[in-house]
């Protein structure tokens, strides 16, 4: 889930540097036909994608959907935490028929994709993420595409925009600027926001492993009504996505992914220097779009907090209407609308 605000703005206080100038900031509202109302259900429930594809990439074998032209423009689409590629169910047709080849691969945990051998620790630190995704655009041999996602998947589009910015033509995220560092997760919040990560020390504990593995369903779906209080999703769009969760390293991908965070739990080496350079929380200068919904129920920073990690061309949006966590499903036409202006800045 993304960081607090509180805990972000120590990050980039450790991290400052020369002054940066921010683009402006957009409020987009339901009126302007660019989010669903308050309250809205789950459109296209009974939707999905095509045949799911797999390539080996890295260390996994990437299970991936993918729409439009095969010669068109790609389009990196990378989903959060607990979700999965039907986030995009209803983006990806708006983008594939402005001619866009929209890739949309289940994270390392998630879905089909699979460890290529039983010695790869299944790990979830930002960095092996990041290095997946960079993994999956050789393996297509896409050398350059815009990048889009929400919550993990923001974090790691964050990081592929700040490390690999060769590889990556402009960026829309979701709540902003996510690249973390153990260190500034050490750090305590006040009570109130530590109360929101209630999840994070849950899954610190043997018991909230062992919770979690028992009761993922039911975990999932609580964390999509807290994270989304306004969104009407129905039990077709949960049960869709509910199978994503069933991948056998799921548990253990996510335990280590929170346990990473609070210093619990140990990276692998091969990753130290990806995450040194993080944890200078690097600007990003590629094309820009982040993206808010007026209610969010995860942890997220205010939009003010992260602006001047952007140093190029940059806009803020707001989306109205009841839009909540999982912003690319509760409103697909702002989300589309956002990777098509970012393309063109």
């Amino acid at each position: 889930m993304p960081e607090q605000i509180d805990r972000m703005r120590r990050h980039w206080m450790a991290a400052a540097g020369a002054a940066l100038v921010a683009g402006p900031t957009l409020r987009v509202s339901a009126a302007a036909g660019q989010t669903a109302p308050s309250g809205r259900k789950a459109a296209g429930a009974q939707a999905s994608f095509g045949p799911v594809k797999q390539v080996a990439a890295g260390d996994l074998a990437v299970a991936y959907a993918e729409a439009g032209p095969a010669d068109g423009k790609p389009e990196l689409l990378l989903h959060g935490w607990p979700y999965d590629i039907h986030s995009y169910v209803e983006v990806a047709p708006i983008l594939a028929a402005a001619g866009y080849r929209v890739l949309i691969p289940y994270l390392r945990g998630h879905g089909g994709t699979r460890f290529r051998s039983e010695g790869t620790p299944r790990n979830g630190q930002q960095a092996a993420l990041a290095v997946d995704a960079v993994a999956f655009l050789d393996a297509l041999n896409v050398e350059r595409t815009l990048v889009a996602g929400y919550d993990w998947g923001a974090r790691t589009a964050c990081i592929l925009a700040a490390l690999w910015p060769e590889r990556c033509k402009a960026l829309v995220s979701v709540s902003g600027y996510l690249i973390g560092s153990q260190q500034a997760n050490a750090m305590p919040l006040p009570p109130k926001a530590e109360l929101q990560w209630w999840y994070q020390f849950y899954f610190a504990t043997e018991r909230g492993r062992e919770g979690y593995a028992r009761y993922t369903r039911d975990f999932v779906r609580l964390i999509w009504e807290l994270a989304s209080p306004q969104w009407r999703f129905d039990d077709a769009t949960f049960a869709r996505s509910a199978p994503a969760f069933e991948n056998p390293d799921h548990v253990a991908v996510s335990i280590h992914n929170y346990r990473w965070r609070l210093g619990l739990a140990e990276g692998e080496a091969r990753f130290d220097e990806i995450e040194r350079k993080l944890a200078g929380f690097p600007t990003i200068a590629v094309p820009t779009i982040t993206l808010e919904g007026d209610a969010n129920g995860a942890p997220h920073p205010e939009p003010s907090a992260y602006a001047r990690k952007f140093t190029g061309r940059y806009a803020h949006r707001t989306i109205t209407g009841g839009i909540g966590h999982n912003l690319p499903q509760e409103a697909p036409e702002a989300f589309a609308r956002a990777v098509i202006d970012v393309d063109g800045a």
